[in-house]
């Protein structure tokens, strides 16, 4: 087995035994958020099933006659079913490889880990999960937005933009979402943003709160929308915004006019000292 470099003392590497499932996160899209016991899988499997956000620059680095196999599901194309996934991960552990089921982002956050997890282990599949970081916490991060900030709030919501069904989620407890949550960020909503969108505005969110549409996020052509709420459906369709996307909506989305590292690292100037409209600097705050 290939020895890897790192600063991890030799003993500290996973092992990756023979007829096991290794779910891992790949994170949101830039192949340098990998963590480092993603490195060791890749350079340990013999199989690895990879989902369609994954970058494919990813997989240079797994081991020299490693065997790929692409399982991606992308809404509104020809995709493999959920089941269809889950047992080809079976019949791969029950011959004896060592699967790495490589998902983007994080495994567990809205990324169908759980289910793929429970499905090996009622099969008697022993399993391994690596989180990875999600496109919700990474993705607002490289367009310049936390996702959390104690002048702004103390919880933020993460909401799934469809659910089972494919429809916008009818489980949402609307009112207490739209009034509860100071940020809230949704994944895969952009089919469904204009019903989202009008469902917050309609159980009292306000209709001029900052919303910021980060599309291809951690990528090189990762593209940020700011809009409104009242207006993000409409200024998404035309700009031409596609997924894959995250959406946040919230006070934090303000704090990119001085936090967008991305464009100051080329050049660009901070947009405002004052973002939030306190009166002070951010940076003079105790």
């Amino acid at each position: 087995m290939e020895q890897i470099h790192s600063p991890l003392p030799p003993g500290d590497w996973p092992d990756f035994a023979p007829g096991l499932v290794w779910l891992l996160g790949a994170g949101p899209g830039d192949p340098g958020l990998m963590t480092l016991h993603g490195l060791n899988a890749l350079r340990q499997a013999d199989v690895i099933v990879y989902d369609a956000l994954v970058d494919t620059r990813i997989l240079d680095w797994r081991r020299p006659g490693a065997q790929v196999e692409y399982a991606g599901k992308r809404g509104g194309k020809p995709s493999p079913k959920q089941r269809s996934i889950s047992l080809r991960l079976i019949e791969l552990a029950r011959a004896g490889h060592r699967v790495l089921r490589l998902k983007g982002g994080d495994p567990f956050v809205f990324g169908r880990g759980g289910e793929e997890a429970q499905a090996l282990v009622q099969a008697g599949i022993p399993i391994r999960v690596t989180p990875g970081i999600t496109a919700g916490v990474g993705g607002l991060a490289y367009a310049g937005i936390p996702a959390t900030h104690r002048d702004v709030n103390q919880a933020v919501t993460f909401v799934t933009g469809h659910d089972a069904t494919g429809q916008a989620p009818a489980a949402i407890n609307w009112p207490a979402l739209a009034r509860g949550s100071p940020v809230i960020v949704l994944y895969m909503a952009i089919k469904h943003l204009a019903q989202i969108t009008a469902a917050l505005i309609e159980n009292g969110r306000g209709p001029s709160e900052p919303v910021a549409v980060v599309s291809n996020a951690t990528l090189p052509n990762q593209r940020v929308l700011e809009t409104t709420l009242s207006q993000a459906a409409t200024d998404v369709a035309t700009h031409g915004i596609e997924p894959p996307c995250i959406v946040c909506i919230g006070r934090t989305v303000a704090l990119r006019q001085t936090l967008d590292w991305a464009a100051q690292l080329s050049g660009a100037a901070p947009r405002s000292l004052d973002p939030l409209g306190t009166g002070e600097s951010l940076a003079d705050s105790a």
